[in-house]
C-alpha cells in the first residue's frame, strides 16, 4: 500500500482518480474545497484545502507521501482584448502558484519515500494553438516550464511529468458540453471521435504515479483523441 495525496480530489479528474487509486489498495489523501466529501472507508482520506489561502496547512498527511497529483484547474475562453490582466493573476494564482505551494509544502514527505512521483496538468492548447485560450494556455505552458526544470531538480528521487489532455467530460467543461449538439460538434473535431471521461486521463495519472513508470521523468504526455499528433 501507497500514500496518495490528491489536490482536488473531490471533482472530475481528480476524483476519478482518487477512486482508481483506492480501488487499486493505496491509501489516498484527497483534498476538496468547492465540492465537500466524507472520508470513505479506510482508503479514501478528505480533508478541506483552499490552495489560494496564503498558507496552506497539510499536516494531515502522514511522514511520507508516494506520489501527488495537483488538479485544481479552471478553463475561461474569452478574446484575448476582453481579459483584463487581473484574470491572468487570478488564473495563474490557481494552476500555478497553488502548485508551486503544495509541492514545496509536501517536498520533504515527497523525499521520505522511495521513487515518489508528481503528476501535474496541462492542456493541449499550450501545444496546439486554440482561439481564445490564451489565459488557460498562459498558466499551462508555465506548467509544463515548471514539471521540465523540477524533475531536473528533483531527479532521481523524485519524477515529475504532466498530462495535456484535450476537452473532457468534466464540471469544468459543463458550459463547453452543455448539450448533446455541442457535445457532438466537439467529439467531431478529435480524431478518436469522442470527447473525453475523466477516467481516461486518471489512467494516464495513475500509471505516471505508479512504479510502471519508474523510467520517466521531465514528460508532457498528451491524452488528447489524437487531436494534438493526428490532422
Amino acid at each position: 500500500m501507497k500514500n496518495y495525496l490528491i489536490i482536488g480530489g473531490s471533482s472530475g479528474i481528480g476524483n476519478a482518480l482518487t477512486h482508481q487509486l483506492a480501488q487499486s489498495g493505496h491509501r489516498v489523501y484527497a483534498t476538496y474545497h468547492t465540492h465537500p466529501k466524507n472520508n470513505e472507508g479506510t482508503n479514501i482520506i478528505y480533508s478541506p484545502l483552499n490552495v489560494l489561502d496564503e498558507t496552506i496547512d497539510l499536516a494531515f498527511l502522514p511522514e511520507h507521501i508516494d506520489g501527488m497529483a495537483y488538479c485544481p484547474g479552471s478553463i475561461a475562453l474569452k478574446p484575448f482584448s476582453r481579459i483584463k490582466p487581473e484574470a491572468f493573476q487570478e488564473d495563474f494564482a490557481l494552476q500555478v502558484i497553488g502548485a508551486i505551494k503544495v509541492l514545496q509544502a509536501v517536498t520533504s514527505r515527497l523525499k521520505a519515500a522511495e521513487n515518489a512521483s508528481v503528476v501535474l496538468f496541462s492542456t493541449v492548447a499550450v501545444q496546439f494553438g486554440f482561439n481564445f485560450h490564451t489565459q488557460v494556455a498562459c498558466s499551462k505552458g508555465a506548467i509544463e516550464g515548471l514539471v521540465r526544470s523540477l524533475a531536473a531538480e528533483w531527479a532521481p528521487n523524485i519524477r515529475v511529468n504532466a498530462i495535456a489532455p484535450s476537452l473532457t467530460h468534466t464540471p469544468l467543461a459543463a458550459n463547453l458540453l452543455s448539450t448533446e449538439e455541442k457535445i457532438a460538434a466537439n467529439a467531431t473535431r478529435h480524431p478518436l471521435k469522442r470527447i473525453g471521461l475523466p477516467e481516461d486521463i486518471a489512467s494516464m495519472a495513475s500509471f505516471l504515479l505508479s512504479n510502471q513508470s519508474s523510467w520517466m521523468t521531465g514528460q508532457v504526455l498528451h491524452v488528447d483523441g489524437g487531436m494534438s499528433g493526428i490532422r
